[in-house]
């Protein structure tokens, strides 16, 4: 809605897309369907912090997508983007949770970023997320890319 986990996102995509070869996609979770999830060889699910947990909409994806993949995505890897207000880690621990469920598995620590917005002006102002943020991401997104373009993933 404020722009702050598209950025992350878009930057981890932009790390990703520098290996040749690989197919990157950027889907919103609302758009994003079973199949999407079994044809990808790895993930990483970005969402912001909303009331100390995931997104509607990525809870929503999660409720139409985990039980028609479940045991065929085992050991595929993953990682996580929050873009919080505060804190994150609740959200992280949540997709963290869904993830095990799913047996993937975790080849990073989740990146946080706080935007510090604690007011409702502030919360719901357009967000721009620091450069040095955004290098983190595109460096996440040239690992996993890398890891997996090796098939160490």
């Amino acid at each position: 809605m404020t722009g702050g986990t598209r950025q992350l996102a878009e930057a981890l995509a932009e790390g990703a897309g520098r290996e040749h070869g690989l197919d990157v996609r950027l889907r919103h979770a609302a758009q994003t369907q079973a199949a999407d999830v079994l044809a990808a060889c790895g993930y990483v699910f970005a969402t912001p912090e909303n009331l100390a947990g995931i997104s509607g909409m990525m809870k929503d994806f999660f409720d139409r997508c985990y039980y028609p993949v479940l045991d065929l995505v085992n050991g595929r890897p993953y990682a996580s983007l929050v873009c919080a207000g505060s804190d994150g880690s609740s959200a992280a621990r949540q997709i963290e949770r869904i993830a095990t469920g799913w047996r993937l598995r975790k080849i990073a620590e989740p990146i946080i970023v706080c935007t510090h917005a604690q007011s409702p002006e502030a919360i719901l102002a357009p967000k721009t997320v620091a450069e040095a943020e955004l290098a983190r991401c595109r460096d996440l997104g040239s690992q996993i890319a890398a890891g997996i373009a090796l098939g160490v993933y």
